[in-house]
């Protein structure tokens, strides 16, 4: 029998290409050549400058095919003078493995890589094991998971359920899974009226105020009290700018910006309406014009607790002792857009170091973490 595909070797070697994005700097080549040698079919799925990877093991069209869904791009080191050290060395230090993309998600990609690798050279399935990695996760995501989707339906690929490797758990491994997320989206409000000195209140339109209603309205306004699988949605004013540096004058525009992190009571278009049905009666109200201009990351959803989420909770609990909670909190993934293909789940890493100075994650939980991987492939092709 082949030896063993260590996750550890396999996420340092990762951590080792600086895959800042957009750049994918070797990662996939390297996963590629893996997989490949394990008998994966493998496909570079390039698309608007994003470098991404396909692969299959198993006939096309097979009768049930389980997928595993990752990204190798990272976010960048920020302040390397904090790093105690190099943010791409891939040392490990008592018992960790240290790295920008340690955590967030490179050793769940090697977690999963390994897993599918050692389960088909040991019991090759009834069925197909499909990887789809991106390098477009922690930037627009527009050419990374949805530029896989589009060339699978293009294709005639398709997984009939999907495991998102992200890390899921708060403090300890085996604690949590995302069975669903909240959705996002950005507001970007400007307020237009007239300038004019602020002694001549005849003179001016003042937008600061219409702004300052308008804010207070959206802010003060309960959006839900959650419900039975999501928190209550939350609304946050991120900024509001003038731009003014003068006491004495009453600038002619201003601009705020808004997030919104809802859960499957509303969706983009409704929660844009009603900000639009504020701005409109502010607007009124103050003689000002209001421009809303809205971008959705991503709207909410949820795989209902079943078949996937039994799967994976009961594998998590054999390795850990622990039966993950299912949760929706945190912010977005590509799970987001799994969920229009097939029933998709999260499950991976303690999370809390991800995209901080000295990101580190635990060799112990690397190995933990490949061999809840592949029990599920075990249990789900058995």
């Amino acid at each position: 029998m082949p030896h063993a595909t260590d996750p550890v070797a396999l996420t340092a070697a990762l951590v080792r290409c600086p895959s800042v994005t957009p750049d994918e700097a070797g990662t996939l080549a390297l996963l590629q050549d893996l997989l490949a040698g394990a008998g994966f079919a493998c496909t570079r799925v390039d698309r608007g400058g994003i470098s991404n990877l396909f692969a299959r093991w198993g006939r096309p069209g097979a009768n049930r095919s389980f997928g595993f869904n990752g990204h190798v791009d990272v976010v960048p080191v920020g302040d390397r003078a904090g790093w105690s050290v190099d943010p791409f060395g891939a040392e490990i230090i008592d018992g960790w493995l240290y790295g920008r993309g340690s955590t967030d998600m490179k050793s769940g990609v090697a977690a999963f890589v390994a897993a599918a690798v050692d389960f088909v050279r040991a019991t090759p399935p009834d069925g197909a094991v499909i990887l789809a990695i991106t390098g477009d996760e922690e930037a627009d995501a527009t050419d990374g998971t949805l530029a896989l989707l589009d060339w699978m339906a293009q294709q005639g690929e398709a997984m009939s359920v999907c495991l998102v490797g992200e890390p899921t758990c708060p403090e300890v491994l085996g604690e949590a899974m995302k069975i669903g997320r909240r959705g996002s989206l950005n507001a970007h409000v400007t307020v237009t009226g007239v300038q004019g000195h602020s002694a001549y209140p005849a003179r001016y339109v003042n937008p600061l105020s219409a702004m300052a209603r308008l804010m207070d309205r959206l802010a003060s306004h309960p959006l839900d009290t959650g419900n039975a699988h999501f928190d209550p949605s939350s609304l946050a004013i991120v900024t509001i700018d003038t731009g003014n540096p003068a006491t004495n004058v009453v600038p002619a525009q201003c601009r705020a910006t808004l997030n919104i992190r809802f859960n499957d009571m509303h969706s983009g278009a409704s929660l844009t309406a009603w900000m639009q049905a504020e701005a409109d009666a502010v607007a009124r109200d103050f003689g000002v014009q209001i421009a809303l201009a809205v971008k959705v990351s991503g709207e909410s959803f949820l795989t209902p607790p079943g078949p996937l989420s039994t799967l994976v909770a009961d594998a998590v609990l054999a390795e850990t002792g622990l039966r993950p909670a299912p949760s929706t909190s945190g912010g977005t993934s590509d799970a987001r857009f799994v969920k229009d293909h097939c029933p998709v789940v999260e499950f991976g890493l303690v999370g809390k170091r991800m995209h901080a100075v000295d990101e580190r994650v635990s060799i112990a939980e690397i190995h933990k973490l490949k061999a809840i991987y592949s029990r599920i492939l075990t249990t789900y092709f058995a």
